[in-house]
């Protein structure tokens, strides 16, 4: 087989895996906008696997245009989806769709208009730039919410997707910008081609291995228990871990601490991270420990806006006394709790009594 075919082989290996992958998700989270933006970066991916090359020359084909645009395009959907992937708040906005088509347009100008005319470095080096950036702020997203994952698989799962597109993103934008405007061979197109579908067949891989639900859990998740239940538990040393971290919780009031952390939270409990993970998780039924913490606060700012003899004092005030550092991320978190804003649920409140 000549290196022209297997290469043609790998692109249409890629395709094929992720058209599969955009149809599976789309089928079965389509209402779920971490799943649809995956699928969105997955078809993106798949313009990638049919137009990218390492061999940037000042020619470029006019119909390979739309999809290298598109697939530059594609790194601000990687962003978006990792926003949403580890983000319980995050919001599409209409920035975000400006910010994809600005990209968009800049790399059909660089395809049709600035490497033709003799810039096929700047135009090659300006595209690249901007995709490490978009990785290095999907990666940054996903350092910063990490920790606060509380299901294991999940926690693995979302790690990996976002390395291994991010390393092969990141070196194929590295390489480009080193050999802009040379001729590299037909070798290094294969062996791109070959790890493009490496790195799409172990993503499927590990996405078969985990729970859809798990991974994209606002598909199925039920409302959040009464954060002061007490959950039937079997096991009793379980059982005296979630009494002494509801005292935490209920008497010490822990989760006004700033920057409280389920390492911190872990260190007064004596026991591993990973243990009291496993135990809000499982036990209590929380996937996220900012949801848990933050259902911990509005249950303390609900009591105070019912209070007639705080009527007088300010939202912000009862917000940041219950562990909030701002009022926005209390009136957002409040009002998925309650649907309504703390300001309308004291209002409600008073007309009841």
């Amino acid at each position: 087989m000549s290196l022209a075919a297997l290469e043609l082989a790998f692109r249409a290996a890629s395709v094929a895996l992720l058209l599969v992958l955009a149809a599976s998700l789309l089928s079965d989270f389509r209402n779920v906008l971490a799943a649809r933006l995956g699928a969105a970066f997955v078809l993106g991916s798949a313009a990638h696997a049919v137009s990218y090359s390492l061999d940037v020359t000042s020619r470029i084909p006019l119909w390979h245009a739309p999809l290298i645009a598109l697939s530059t395009g594609t790194i601000v959907v990687f962003w978006l989806f990792t926003r949403a992937l580890f983000d319980d708040e995050f919001r599409l906005r209409w920035w975000h769709g400006l910010i994809w088509a600005l990209v968009t347009a800049f790399s059909f100008a660089g395809c049709v208009w600035i490497a033709p005319s003799g810039h096929v470095r700047f135009s090659v080096t300006v595209v690249n730039l901007i995709v490490l950036g978009f990785i290095a702020l999907a990666v940054g997203q996903m350092i910063a919410s990490w920790p606060a994952d509380l299901v294991e698989r999940r926690r693995r799962v979302r790690v990996f997707i976002v390395c291994a597109t991010a390393l092969y993103g990141g070196l194929n934008a590295v390489l480009q910008i080193a050999v802009a405007g040379y001729h590299v061979g037909d070798v290094a197109e294969t062996i791109n081609a070959g790890v493009l579908t490496c790195t799409v067949a172990a993503i499927v891989y590990a996405m078969m291995r985990v729970d859809g639900a798990d991974l994209f859990p606002a598909a199925a998740e039920p409302a959040p228990p009464d954060v002061f239940s007490q959950p039937a538990v079997d096991d009793a040393a379980d059982q005296k871990l979630i009494d002494a971290l509801m005292r935490l919780m209920a008497d010490e009031r822990i989760y006004r601490q700033e920057n409280m952390t389920i390492g911190v939270l872990a260190g007064r409990l004596k026991i591993p991270e990973y243990r009291l993970r496993r135990l809000i998780n499982q036990r209590l039924g929380y996937r996220n420990f900012n949801v848990f913490l933050n259902n911990h606060r509005i249950e303390e700012a609900k009591a105070a806006l019912a209070d007639p003899t705080q009527a007088e004092v300010p939202v912000i005030t009862i917000a940041m006394d219950a562990g909030f550092q701002s009022l926005g991320p209390f009136n957002r978190a409040f009002k998925a709790v309650t649907g309504v804003t703390p300001t309308e649920y004291r209002r409600l409140k008073v007309d009841a009594a």
